[in-house]
């Protein structure tokens, strides 16, 4: 990925209105968007389709990005967003074409690699606790992100950021310790 503050400018250019900005700007995140939707999603295919989302996304809403935190901070909140998006849709997916047959709520180990387990248990957990929770535990925790990055991203004093985190976290802990 570009030097942060050449992508910072890239993404200013951007949500300036300049398409070639944009175009440069998809070509270079397009590998660190599918990393971060691979953190989420266990299959290729499907990181692949939340990367795709997520790239849809940031060229519809470049003109949203105020530089309020660094470009490549508001690009993982939209990655963490669009991996659980798209997990949801394939999830309501499957279930539509079971066809009735009941959905298995936990994931087969016999046919799931325990990483891919966790982490499915980890997206259902997500879905099972307040949205601006789950988004602050994803930022967190699976993407890496520092408190003062999350803060200045959801635009939130960092004492929130930390106390949204720890209800979170043990929502979550108690979905996963209940599966």
């Amino acid at each position: 990925m570009p030097d942060p503050a050449d992508l910072d400018a890239l993404a200013r250019r951007a949500a300036q209105g300049d398409p070639p900005a944009l175009d440069a700007l998809l070509v270079a995140v397009r590998p660190e968007a599918l990393r971060l939707c691979a953190r989420f999603l266990p299959n290729r295919q499907d990181a692949e389709e939340a990367c795709q989302d997520t790239l849809l996304a940031l060229a519809g809403g470049i003109t949203r990005f105020e530089g309020r935190s660094s470009f490549r901070t508001w690009l993982h909140r939209l990655a963490a967003n669009r991996a659980r998006s798209t997990y949801r849709t394939l999830r309501r997916r499957c279930r539509l074409e079971a066809g009735g047959v009941p959905v298995p709520d936990q994931a087969d180990p016999r046919r799931t690699s325990v990483v891919a387990g966790t982490r499915l248990d980890l997206l259902d957990a997500f879905d099972a606790v307040h949205p601006d929770h789950a988004e602050v535990v994803a930022l967190r925790d699976v993407l890496g992100l520092s408190y003062p990055e999350i803060a200045a991203l959801l635009d939130l004093p960092v004492g929130t950021v930390k106390s949204r985190l720890h209800l979170a976290r043990r929502q979550v802990r108690q979905r996963l310790d209940a599966g």
